[in-house]
């Protein structure tokens, strides 16, 4: 096991219909996926809708999630935001509340320079004593980290790997070949590709719902096999279209596991709004069956 783990799954964070957090449902959702195999769980990250999570409901989350994991799994924070000081506090509060490490996003909306995605990302691993994974999100910040300032950041004792949502191959293997950096794939549809090129994990939205399909990947390629680790990969494109291409993520996500009966309710918070996803026929039955036996 690296820092993080390597089957880490973009935890959704569950809430009742009137928007408010719900214990009981990430009680759930938890045990779900603790049972299929995820060995690090990341909180109130985009997938968990953090930018309409207090600093207050973050830190909760980090604690609830920690008292129940335990052991079985690293426990990461999402604490990023485009505000330096206010991601140097929930950092700290999720230090405090017993998390394993950190997960920065790239400060997004305000666009700074390289210079300063650089600060921002020194000034947060300064600030505690957490394990830091960078998230490298272009399309959600408005900017890339570049190769060059991934380097410099790999300098800090405590950046240990990235989350890496730009799907460029060529600058991922470039920065592995040229730090320690732990890479984890961000893309679901490129889990595989990632894994192949020497990636120590993933972090998976699609592991909400299959986390024991996104564990046999890992060991596939660990093992070189590769023709196994295809058929992995195929199997889980009705599930990949399904979550991470008929609509956002997390309310598709949502809506697969409301399904499935993983979670109570489907709730997100605004601007989100709450979907059914259209093609879930196509392969219900079966995670179905996957999802009560893991309940």
């Amino acid at each position: 096991m690296t820092d993080f783990g390597t089957n880490l799954v973009a935890m959704v964070t569950p809430m009742q219909p009137g928007g408010t957090l719900s214990e009981p449902g990430l009680a759930g959702l938890l045990d779900h996926l603790l049972a299929t195999g995820c060995d690090g769980l990341v909180v109130g990250g985009t997938t968990g809708e953090s930018p309409t999570l207090t600093e207050r409901e973050a830190a909760g989350l980090v604690r609830s999630v920690v008292a129940q994991a335990g052991s079985r799994a690293r426990v990461l924070a999402g604490v990023g935001t485009y505000d330096t000081a206010a991601s140097i506090r929930r950092a700290r509060a999720a230090e405090a509340a017993g998390a394993d490490g950190l997960l920065l996003v790239c400060p997004y909306y305000s666009r700074p320079t390289q210079a300063g995605v650089i600060a921002h990302c020194l000034a947060v691993a300064d600030a505690t004593e957490l394990p830091v994974m960078l998230y490298d999100v272009p399309a959600r910040a408005g900017l890339a980290m570049t190769p060059e300032t991934l380097v410099e950041l790999a300098a800090h004792p405590r950046i240990r790997a990235v989350k890496d949502a730009k799907g460029d191959l060529f600058e991922a293997m470039t920065v592995m070949t040229r730090t320690g950096l732990a890479y984890y794939c961000g893309i679901d549809e490129l889990n595989l590709p990632y894994l192949a090129c020497g990636a120590a994990g993933l972090v998976s939205v699609v592991a909400n719902v299959a986390a024991d399909r996104t564990a046999a990947l890992i060991e596939a390629v660990h093992r070189s096999d590769l023709g196994r680790a295809r058929e992995i990969q195929a199997s889980l494109l009705p599930l990949t279209d399904a979550i991470m291409r008929s609509g956002p993520g997390v309310t598709m996500a949502k809506a697969v596991l409301a399904e499935l009966g993983v979670i109570p309710h489907a709730t997100v918070r605004l601007p989100l709004v709450e979907t059914t996803p259209t093609n879930l026929p196509d392969f219900g039955q079966e995670f179905e069956v996957r999802a009560a036996r893991s309940a």
